[in-house]
């Protein structure tokens, strides 16, 4: 609210100011209009196109309601040719878009497909890109919940030996998840969905036995996991879920001795109908330019 109506009320003050034959009440996350009817009209016209601009950009500013008070600018209107490659418009206005072809293929196939395999090198967007497809589905209330998990596999470290308690040891691993989420939630937003468990973010151990319904799930570093963890995670789907599965097979943290689930589950899984599998490349790396450098020296090497 203190994003929408402005520190002070002052975009609510503005509003009220151009019709003083008018009462603008904002009590919690109520506004009240009184005054005659075809001024009424006019402010809620005006409120209109504050909300759906709000919606749309995630702030107000006082240029924005002397904007469309004077009527110099219009209500947002989602347009298919400015909008098509958007995914959400995340917090503070940021703009989340598909910036490489195979992303953009990542959010057709999300739309088409309940269950789909997003693999490809580090920096291509998986997870950023696989996250606000969720977020979008949560808004756009088309499931009721986002579950987020990875394995607590060590890259190189060793977890008994950070200091904390288990949810203090996890959290670094699911840090990539919660910056993605600050992008794309207001914090006061986030917290709540958090505490409420409307999104949840856990440990792929914590999903035994449970059976995910009207959510979307993403599993995040999935080659991971072991053969009877994927399959353990894949048969969680409840009615009304979907999923998204990334994956990058060339950064498996496992012992030398343990074949990885995503390898697995990609030749296991192929052919069956309903499920897809995208498949990223150097081309798609959206991180700092020398990435892409680094990563074809690496598979260089390793050829």
């Amino acid at each position: 609210m203190v994003d929408f109506l402005g520190i002070h009320n002052v975009n609510i003050k503005e509003v009220a100011a151009a019709f003083p034959g008018s009462k603008i009440i904002s009590r919690g996350n109520e506004i009240r209009i009184q005054g005659t009817a075809p001024e009424i009209i006019r402010i809620t016209d005006v409120m209109d196109s504050l909300i759906a601009h709000y919606q749309k950009y995630g702030k107000v500013t006082n240029d924005n309601v002397k904007g469309y008070l004077n009527g110099v600018v219009k209500s947002p209107v989602a347009s298919a040719e400015d909008d098509a490659d958007v995914i959400i418009y995340g917090n503070k206005g940021l703009v989340v878009k598909a910036k490489t072809p195979n992303q953009k293929l990542l959010v057709e196939q999300a739309e088409k497909f309940d269950l789909v395999f997003a693999v490809g090198p580090a920096g291509t967007g998986k997870t950023y890109t696989a996250v606000a497809i969720a977020v979008r589905a949560l808004k756009n209330k088309e499931v009721r919940k986002i579950i987020i998990t990875r394995p607590a596999v060590e890259a190189g470290e060793n977890l008994g030996f950070l200091p904390g308690d288990l949810k203090e040891k996890i959290d670094p691993y699911l840090r990539p998840i919660y910056d993605a989420l600050d992008d794309m939630i207001a914090p006061e937003k986030l917290k709540l969905y958090l505490e409420s468990r409307v999104i949840e973010i856990a440990p792929l151990a914590y999903m035994r036995g449970r059976t995910l319904n009207n959510a979307f799930i993403l599993l995040d570093e999935a080659q991971n996991t072991t053969p009877m963890q994927m399959k353990m995670f894949l048969t969680r789907m409840g009615p009304s879920s979907k999923a998204i599965i990334t994956g990058d097979k060339s950064q498996i943290d496992l012992p030398k001795n343990l074949k990885s689930g995503l390898i697995d589950s990609l030749g296991v899984l192929k052919g069956i109908k309903g499920i897809s599998f995208v498949e990223l490349d150097g081309s798609d790396v959206v991180r700092h330019r020398l990435v892409k450098d680094i990563l074809a020296a690496y598979d260089k090497s390793e050829q």
